[in-house]
């Protein structure tokens, strides 16, 4: 069936993100429309000749290739990019208003020092780097005293930070836990190595497992292009699509079938349905086949819908249609912020080993390491969430931490505890576009570039099928703010130290990355996007890994908590952009009251209906809402949107709802030393 008006509409109604689904709803749209939130902050479009550039925005996880449009060399529009092969004219609902974002109030305008009673006082760029450069100079030489927290895995200014922590002695270099460094900690639990990428365009049939593909997972812009060739309206649908996760979303509206799984149950569901693919004769050459059938074994009818709340029957209808697919695929991992571990990953992953579709056009692929821009970059050691957790233990103890493009204080679990790490820190420097949580609690505030103010790029955004490389330049003459591209502060501050690191400015160092891959720096920055070929590689079924599956809790009293995140609301490193808040919901926030989800035996056995203010509590942390009954909720399950509750930011976002970081409870996988937090519990109390 093909995508008809009726489905389309369905679609749009999930959200900002169904109406970027494709650019023809923008073809209507003049640039005054686009204009028309008339905030005092955004400067008057002047009367001239309309031109277009090609930039890059890092707003959004993957990045979108856009075209900015100007005006006397002032921009005010992002569109899609028709000739860039990712977003064939998309645009995601973060990188539609990355213009208006240039001169939001939230940005940091200067360099700030933090001065008496903790305020921060605006200092000159020549003193700022100075002092950066003094701290770092007496931790020189000393493991450990240095440390990094980067927020951006994409981008060749990650390779920078590292190599500058390695070249003060030290191994300190911690990344955000996001989606590709999870995964990839799962392609090692499967014996293997690589990012891991998936076929989405190439598949007939494609199973989404936590991944919410069309809206907050993965380059979901290129997912919805590939969904959208697949519908293709008055003619039949080439491919069938089907979501498994806690709440129906913006994915689940357009899907074939959606499955209401618990965020407790994600490995359950998979392996449930290994377990009858392998009853309905699916057999796998990897090593560990055996043990792997064994374990799906232990997944009974009986078992598998006590854990997921689901009826058995619903296995065999998929194994119905992976039996009918000639391509078919599953699309592992969750999406940011909803802190799956890599034995979710592997859980998911395996059953694309085990219809033997790694390496195959419409599988799972993997995609070799990247070269590197900077040769003495390292690894990260650990994610953040770790890392912090041994800073509040004392078994870490920086004397310097330096944030780039991330919020700890505000998107890791109990962020009150996270924030009073960091506050064990002595100097603290954040390197961010906006004020947030984690910046106002620095000792030094550097204020980058935005993506359309400085040389930028995109390494193997997560999700995409082949080695993929995206670069963009600067569409303005400066910065409309006193901000400094970070790839040249922290080139200028090695320099200083007496590092060489190769390169002396942000715009080398994306040059040198394009050297490396192999790419065409003028076609990248002129909106092209450079792909290699990705590898197969033998995996193994990750039995031993699923092996060590954590002993189930049981409490009558908690339940399941699934943070969902939807693009349009924000990220990790964003706030929800002004114009974006009309997007949201009354179910979801009304006034100053966020609203969580459940349906209604679920709110029957918590005790609560429909309106009711509750309090949440896990861990040492709480947060208020207010209930909505759901039917399109997990059984058992809690769910509340992230992306609420800041401290920071600005007047439109400031105090709205609360955060859901703060009750989400961490533990210690076993094998990959992760932090995770997929299966929190939380008790609900009506107040």
């Amino acid at each position: 069936m093909g995508l008809d008006r009726r489905a389309f509409v369905k679609f749009v109604a999930g959200g900002v993100a169904g109406t970027l689904f494709t650019p023809v709803i923008w073809k209507g749209l003049d640039d005054a429309a686009i204009w028309s939130q008339n905030w005092g902050w955004i400067p008057r479009v002047p009367k001239g000749e309309v031109k277009s550039a090609p930039a890059l925005s890092k707003l959004c996880p993957s990045g979108c290739a856009v075209k900015v449009k100007t005006v006397e060399g002032q921009p005010f529009a992002a569109l899609g990019n028709k000739d860039n092969p990712m977003s064939k004219g998309g645009i995601c609902p973060v990188c539609a208003g990355a213009v208006q974002l240039m001169y939001s109030p939230a940005r940091v305008k200067s360099p700030m020092k933090k001065v008496a009673e903790g305020k921060l006082q605006a200092i000159s760029w020549e003193d700022a780097e100075a002092l950066l450069v003094e701290k770092l100079t007496a931790l020189k030489g000393q493991e450990g005293k240095v440390a990094a927290i980067c927020g951006d895995s994409t981008g060749s200014t990650a390779e920078v930070l590292s190599a500058l922590v390695a070249g003060l002695g030290s191994s300190a270099f911690s990344v955000m836990p996001d989606e590709a460094y999870v995964a990839s900690q799962g392609v090692k639990l499967m014996g293997g190595s690589g990012q891991p990428g998936f076929d989405i365009e190439g598949a007939d049939l494609v199973l989404m497992i936590g991944a919410d593909a069309l809206d907050s997972w993965g380059p979901s812009v290129a997912n919805q292009k590939a969904f959208a060739a697949a519908r293709p309206v008055g003619a039949d649908a080439t491919a069938a699509y089907v979501y498994a996760g806690p709440a129906a979303n913006n994915t689940s509206a357009v899907c074939d079938k959606f499955l209401a799984v618990p965020p407790t149950a994600t490995a359950t569901f998979a392996l449930g349905l290994a377990n009858a693919l392998i009853a309905a004769g699916a057999v796998s050459s990897a090593s560990d086949f055996a043990e792997y059938k064994a374990l799906a074994a232990k997944v009974t009818p009986e078992v598998f819908e006590k854990e997921t709340g689901l009826k058995a029957d619903v296995l065999k209808d998929l194994v119905a249609k992976f039996k009918a697919a000639k391509a078919p695929l599953v699309v592992a991992g969750a999406s940011f912020g909803q802190g799956a571990g890599a034995r979710d990953f592997v859980a998911a992953a395996s059953l694309n080993v085990l219809l033997g579709r790694v390496g195959q056009k419409g599988g799972m692929t993997l995609l070799p390491a990247a070269p590197k821009a900077i040769a003495s970059a390292i690894a990260p050691a650990k994610d953040a969430a770790s890392y912090l957790a041994e800073v509040a233990t004392g078994k870490a103890a920086p004397g310097a931490l330096i944030v780039y493009e991330a919020n700890p204080a505000y998107a890791l679990p109990q962020a009150a505890d996270m924030a009073k790490a960091l506050g064990n820190i002595a100097f603290k420097v954040s390197l961010a576009t906006y004020m947030d949580e984690t910046a106002s609690l620095c000792d030094l505030v550097l204020p980058a570039a935005h993506s359309f103010e400085r040389f930028d790029d995109a390494m193997n955004p997560y999700g995409v099928a082949k080695p993929t490389y995206l670069a963009g330049k600067p569409v303005v003459k400066k910065p409309v703010v006193d901000a400094k591209n970070p790839a040249d502060v922290l080139l200028g501050a090695a320099g200083k130290l007496g590092l060489s690191l190769g390169v002396e400015t942000g715009e080398d160092l994306v040059k040198a990355k394009a050297k490396a891959v192999g790419a065409d720096i003028a076609a990248l920055t002129g909106g092209g996007a450079w792909q290699g070929e990705a590898k197969g590689g033998a995996l193994t079924l990750g039995a031993a890994a699923l092996a060590k599956a954590p002993a189930a809790k049981a409490d009558d009293k908690a339940l399941a908590l699934a943070p969902i995140a939807k693009l349009a609301i924000g990220t990790a490193t964003l706030a929800t952009p002004p114009a974006n808040l009309l997007t949201i919901r009354d179910t979801e926030l009304s006034g100053k009251d966020l609203f969580v989800q459940m349906n209604a035996a679920t709110a029957k056995k918590a005790g609560v209906a429909e309106g009711d203010r509750v309090k949440l509590a896990a861990g040492s942390g709480e947060m208020k809402a207010r209930v909505h009954v759901n039917e399109g909720v997990a059984a058992g399950t809690v769910a509340v949107l992230l992306g609420f509750g800041r401290s920071a930011w600005d007047e439109f976002t400031k105090g709205k709802g609360d955060n859901v970081y703060k009750i989400l409870t961490v533990s210690d996988e076993a094998g990959t030393g992760l932090k995770v937090w997929a299966g929190s519990t939380v008790t609900v109390a009506k107040i």
